[in-house]
């Protein structure tokens, strides 16, 4: 993604996460944050992804099911 003007859709929602986490470089970062600003979907997408980590993050062992916690290992063991 180096020129900023070519960021679609599909690019910015395949970077979505490292946006959130603040991960990609900085020419990067902008041209997702320009598609942002323009495309209604991603930029909601975005913010589905912002609150999911803000919620995620919130939560304590104790607060997930130790079944939630198994089936969550097996996905990540897939990937």
């Amino acid at each position: 993604m180096s020129d900023m003007e070519d960021v679609g859709c599909e690019q910015a929602l395949k970077h979505l996460v490292e946006f959130v986490d603040q991960e990609l470089a900085d020419n990067e970062h902008n041209g997702v944050e320009q598609h942002l600003r323009i495309c209604r979907n991603c930029c909601s997408r975005m913010e589905f992804e912002r609150r999911l980590k803000e919620r995620l993050s919130a939560l304590t062992t104790e607060d997930v099911p130790s079944r939630t916690r198994d089936r969550v290992r097996d996905l990540i063991k897939r990937f």
